[in-house]
């Protein structure tokens, strides 16, 4: 089980995307917390009015299903040590597990109240919002690409324009019937 602080650049790779959110899984934040993913649960479920639908939901078995596979391999692959979703990914289909949004790992603190759990949060927020950061200059560097594409594409067109009239310009001169050289 891990001891030390996790860094938000060990945490990004646990982040998942489902149903348009972000979010992590029970098993994996049980790891974290260095608590077992039942404990979690248990103290998720004596508190269910603090983990509306917004801050916790539960995987549907297909996407669980769906998931399983890419889990174990993405995950094995992000992180050098033997991640919690690989084994929970082992489970059978009848456990399938809860995904927490940012809100939802917020609220964690408030029902895991060892000090393990304060720093686990204070890392995964710091994650959530550098992932937010990231995904707001990869837009700006959209936009901004998008106009260098606008503004150099109307000087480009007047290029490709005048090499398409030299291209018709060689065209038509091939075509044209050639003077004979030599005496006639």
């Amino acid at each position: 089980m891990p001891t030390s602080t996790p860094k938000p650049e060990n945490l990004a790779p646990l982040v998942l995307a489902i149903r348009g959110q972000k979010v992590l899984l029970d098993a994996v934040l049980a790891e974290l917390y260095d608590v077992g993913t039942k404990v979690l649960n248990q103290a998720v479920k004596r508190n269910l009015d603090r983990f509306p639908a917004d801050f916790m939901f539960q995987l549907t078995a297909e996407e669980w299903e769906g998931m399983r596979s890419q889990s174990v391999t993405s995950f094995a692959k992000a992180s050098p040590s033997r991640s919690q979703v690989v084994t929970a990914s082992r489970r059978k289909i009848s456990a399938v597990p809860y995904a927490f949004t940012e809100q939802g790992v917020a609220m964690l603190s408030s029902v895991l109240r060892s000090p393990r759990a304060v720093e686990v949060n204070i890392a995964i927020m710091r994650t959530f919002v550098q992932l937010r950061r990231l995904m707001d200059s990869n837009r700006d560097l959209a936009r901004k690409i998008e106009a260098m594409e606008m503004k150099y594409d109307e000087q480009f067109s007047a290029i490709f324009d005048a090499i398409k009239q030299l291209i018709a310009d060689d065209q038509a001169r091939k075509t044209k019937p050639r003077r004979s050289i030599g005496f006639l």
